[in-house]
């Protein structure tokens, strides 16, 4: 997948070859506040291919540690720079300094089917029980 970096961008890396995920990095420093949320560039560009997406996914590391939530979907086709917002869920700010991993990024396959306006859709055991439906 070719990747291009804007001026101070680091280039995704994987800790370990079969992790799912690719790293990606603050471009410059940014702080989370406490209960806030906050924009972090990573000046990363990708092209994901036709059939595939690419998710950002949270940080495990900054999740239970520091209760920084962020998440995303990348099309196939889209080439800018990809930009997370990031959520703080805790009581505390939160710096994020340029070069510190920010959260991960990974592509999967995906089908996108034709849609066909129905009238009605066909019976199914679960139908349209909802939330709680199950019990739980």
């Amino acid at each position: 997948m070719k990747v291009s970096l804007d001026p101070g961008a680091y280039m995704p890396t994987r800790a370990h070859a079969t992790d799912a995920g690719l790293d990606l990095y603050a471009r410059e420093t940014v702080t989370i506040p406490a209960r806030g949320r906050a924009i972090a560039e990573t000046g990363v560009r990708v092209a994901i291919p036709a059939g595939y997406v690419g998710m950002l996914k949270s940080k495990s590391g900054l999740n239970v540690k520091k209760n920084i939530l962020g998440e995303g979907v990348i099309d196939a086709g889209y080439t800018g720079p990809i930009v997370v917002k990031l959520y703080n869920q805790g009581d505390e700010d939160v710096t994020i300094e340029a070069g510190m991993k920010l959260i991960q990024l990974v592509i999967l396959p995906i089908l996108t089917p034709e849609l066909e306006l129905a009238d009605s859709l066909d019976d199914t055991e679960r139908g349209d029980a909802g939330f709680g439906s199950t019990g739980a």
